[in-house]
């Protein structure tokens, strides 16, 4: 399945991180899980979103030049999205894409709103965690809803 727009949509001076963007520098688990899991929810129904790693951002706009995801770590970076979204519960998967613009590499995790919410996954990454949070979004950060 392919992305539902381009990235040049996506990363255009215009844009900002809002409830449907997230952008990251590089995949962190312990944050891009969150978003993920909070995209999946779609709490306001607006057909999911997008994390987009790779770029840098000033006050949620993308900083240019723009950094890319190095070629090198595009499959390892694949592999762990993979895995660590095997955490979230019940099975979610998102759509993946690696593009290719100004001559660098991003990678596109398309979000859907999911068909079995509410979606959760562990509030930490750390082995002895055991709490599960249903994350949200709401503008634009991710967070545990109240």
């Amino acid at each position: 399945m392919a992305i539902p727009t381009n990235i040049k949509t996506l990363l255009s001076g215009s844009v900002v991180e809002w409830a449907r963007i997230e952008f990251k520098e590089s995949w962190n688990p312990e944050t891009s899980l969150k978003t993920i899991c909070a995209h999946a929810n779609d709490f306001d129904n607006w057909g999911g979103g997008y994390v987009i790693l790779g770029v840098n951002t000033i006050n949620g706009q993308p900083l240019y030049p723009l950094k890319g995801v190095p070629t090198g770590q595009i499959d390892k970076t694949q592999l762990d999205i993979f895995n660590k979204c095997k955490l979230i519960k019940p099975d979610y998967l998102p759509v993946v894409e690696v593009v290719d613009y100004q001559e660098k590499k991003f990678i596109i995790i398309w979000v859907p709103g999911g068909n079995s919410r509410p979606y959760s996954s562990p509030k930490t990454m750390a082995k002895d965690n055991n709490e599960r949070v249903n994350w949200i979004r709401k503008m634009s950060s991710t967070v545990k809803p109240s």
